[in-house]
């Protein structure tokens, strides 16, 4: 038995009907079973969220007879009363702990390229502490750190392609962060390879070719048919501007400040794709995929 959290996002959503056809017993840690859409009768379900890994019986409950977890699930933002840092970095150590307890063997999880003690981002840190946790578990355990991983459909394109609505599309910052962007199919595939494959504590997942904000910024809106002159916001307004935001519409704000300076840390790989193509790989241009259907 494999146990999936995360299977609702956008490798998740990708990963999970690759596992199911190559014959794996998938349970899945989820909130809202519905969003499994029509796959959530092919799966078992365990109901819960990262908010809950302090809940040993959930958690025994979820690893009950799982052999191996992939640990996908994590948070961009702040979800009061939790913070990032318990979301993303507490809530896997717990995870990790109660896997070793139960008898699991293998222990995936996904961290991010350049996360480490001194990044300047909460996001980055907190996945620096949990892969450090990973890192030294006794569990046969491997990390995946991608660059920026995109989809069709995932909020972060959405959000571009609205912004190409605007006269003007607007960059936080200055736009020169740098990104070796990969498809989010792409990604699954390299998981369900590296499960067959010899174990390797890291894989480092990055797209081939290297992009800047600006340019991915502009690449989604040409692809969109609304290509528009890009105008940099200074971070210091973007800042103060999403606080307010957030203050007034909570959790509905279409986006917040860790959000926003997660694009202001370049994520790219000295290996480039050499990774992916070792678990036999291929990763597509960003550009060829957002023009397919």
């Amino acid at each position: 038995m494999l146990l999936l959290t995360g299977a609702t996002g956008s490798i998740g959503s990708r990963l999970l009907p690759l596992l199911l056809e190559s014959g794996e017993d998938v349970r899945c840690l989820v909130r809202e079973p519905r969003r499994l859409g029509a796959r959530r009768v092919d799966v078992q379900i365990a109901l819960g969220d990262l908010g809950e890994m302090s809940d040993p019986h959930l958690v025994r409950q979820a690893l009950r007879g799982v052999d191996t977890v992939i640990h996908l699930a994590a948070t961009i933002r702040d979800q009061p009363p939790k913070r990032i840092e318990e979301l993303n970095g507490l809530a896997t150590v717990r995870l990790l702990r109660a896997a070793e307890r139960s008898g699991v063997e293998r222990f995936h999880f996904f961290s991010a390229l350049d996360a480490y003690a001194a990044q300047r981002t909460r996001f980055f840190r907190a996945k620096w502490l949990a892969e450090q946790a990973v890192a030294s578990s006794p569990l046969q355990s491997a990390v995946f750190a991608p660059s920026i991983v995109y989809d069709h459909s995932d909020p972060w394109i959405t959000l571009l392609r609205r912004f190409s609505f605007l006269p003007v599309l607007p960059v936080s910052g200055d736009g020169r962060a740098r990104f070796q962007p990969i498809w989010a199919a792409d990604v699954a595939r390299c998981v369900v390879a590296a499960l067959g494959a010899e174990a390797r504590p890291r894989y480092e997942l990055a797209g081939p070719e290297t992009l800047s904000y600006d340019q991915m910024s502009d690449l989604v809106s040409r692809i969109a048919g609304r290509p528009r002159p890009l105008v940099h916001v200074p971070l210091p307004l973007i800042r103060s501007s999403l606080i307010a935001l957030r203050s007034v519409f909570g959790e509905a704000v279409f986006a917040t400040w860790e959000e926003a300076e997660l694009m202001e840390v370049s994520m790219v790989s000295e290996r480039g794709t050499a990774d992916a193509q070792a678990l036999g790989v291929e990763p597509r241009r960003m550009s060829d995929v957002l023009e397919s259907p």
